[in-house]
């Protein structure tokens, strides 16, 4: 009997956890059959001693194929009853669907997982988690390349620029991490949001918006002077006036239309001011941080 979440039915993938894995607690390794099937394959299953994990006594979740995996059930930081393998799976399927982020697959609720907290409750082995973070970056335009073995990589937080390259840590035996912005090996304090410890270092896009030149409106009444350069004030790409056209114009990115002159929406900007006219708020000054963009 199937049961449906979010109006879609899902098929499992086999997952396998290696008992041999030192960087996870040791849990215990059960076999499970298909009916008709003369193959089995490992499950991965919670520690019941594991005091980090929440146990509950109640249906998994995100089951959706009624396969009663033999693991305890735990509750993820929605509220939500998992098994390892049914929440690999959930995620596996989410991925399957160009998705590099995680949300709850139980009906209603959509919270989002952070990486972190699928990797432990879902028991992600090595090769599991190496799958996880090249399919991630492949599915979104945030990734860069570790500089030591040139894997695709994905910054955890817009806040933070300390990445930890998952492939380099399992090879050398202790963690390996990089600055997303100078691409060379980790120094200093973390977590940081400016820059790491090493020479030179420095957010280019930052440097762009304080030092680019000076740009005239001539139609507007009222002539003024603003920055030739602004991050977009919803995602932060940086956009450049070419002075062809009025003082709004629409993010290709995030497609939201903004004043290029007071860094307000469209929206507000016109409220208070006509196209031709100076905003009521005047010129906002260079721009000292990059928006990040808060999808929803």
């Amino acid at each position: 009997m199937h049961r449906q979440r979010m109006g879609l039915f899902f098929s499992t993938t086999p997952t396998f956890h290696d008992p041999n894995d030192s960087l996870l607690k040791p849990v215990d390794i059960l076999e499970w059959a298909a009916p008709g099937s003369c193959n089995f394959t490992p499950q991965k299953c919670y520690d019941p001693k594991d005091s980090s994990i929440k146990f509950v006594d109640r249906e998994d979740d995100l089951d959706f194929l009624c396969e009663d995996f033999p693991s305890p059930r735990a509750q993820m930081s929605c509220g939500h009853a998992v098994t390892p393998m049914s929440l690999t799976n959930w995620c596996l399927k989410q991925l399957e669907q160009g998705e590099s982020k995680f949300v709850c697959g139980q009906f209603g609720c959509g919270a989002k997982w952070s990486y972190k907290e699928v990797c432990k409750m879902a028991l992600l082995t090595p090769e599991e988690k190496k799958h996880f973070e090249k399919t991630m970056a492949q599915n979104t335009a945030e990734s860069r390349k570790c500089p030591e073995c040139k894997t695709p990589a994905v910054r955890q937080s817009e806040n933070n620029l300390c990445v930890c390259c998952q492939v380099c840590t399992a090879k050398k035996g202790h963690i390996y991490e990089f600055c997303w912005q100078c691409l060379r090996e980790w120094k200093g304090p973390k977590p940081r949001s400016d820059r790491c410890r090493n020479v030179h270092c420095c957010n280019s896009a930052l440097k762009t918006l304080k030092t680019c030149q000076e740009i005239t409106f001539g139609p507007l009444k009222g002539v003024i002077t603003c920055p030739s350069v602004r991050a977009c004030p919803t995602c932060g790409s940086l956009l450049e006036h070419k002075q062809t056209h009025c003082k709004h114009l629409t993010c290709p990115r995030c497609r939201v239309k903004f004043c290029f002159v007071c860094l307000k929406t469209f929206a507000q900007c016109s409220k208070t001011s006509r196209l031709s006219e100076l905003c009521s708020k005047g010129v906002a000054r260079r721009q000292t941080s990059i928006p990040v963009w808060n999808k929803k």
